[in-house]
């Protein structure tokens, strides 16, 4: 069985990015999160292919980082790598 992100998480980031108007159709609802699901597995698979070559079982946020950037999402490496410098000191 799939799991999703829940509808209200993507309602509530989808109306971040809307004009205050806007509204959401459900189907639209679903649409994105169907394809959060596919962008998630997709950068899981080629994080975990990265772990299995070295023998690790572990993946890590720079294994995410890598694959994403094998994958071509390299406009996302950088705030990504602020999240995780932020996250990481934070919880020291």
């Amino acid at each position: 069985m799939d799991q999703y992100m829940p509808i209200a998480n993507i309602t509530r980031t989808m109306r971040r990015v809307l004009p205050t108007h806007a509204r959401i159709a459900d189907d639209a609802k679903e649409a994105i999160q169907e394809c959060i699901s596919e962008f998630i597995s997709f950068i899981t698979a080629e994080a975990n292919r990265r772990c299995h070559n070295d023998y690790r079982r572990t993946v890590t946020p720079e294994d995410v980082l890598a694959a994403m950037a094998s994958l071509g999402f390299n406009n996302y490496l950088e705030p990504l790598t602020v999240f995780l410098t932020n996250h990481r000191a934070q919880n020291l």
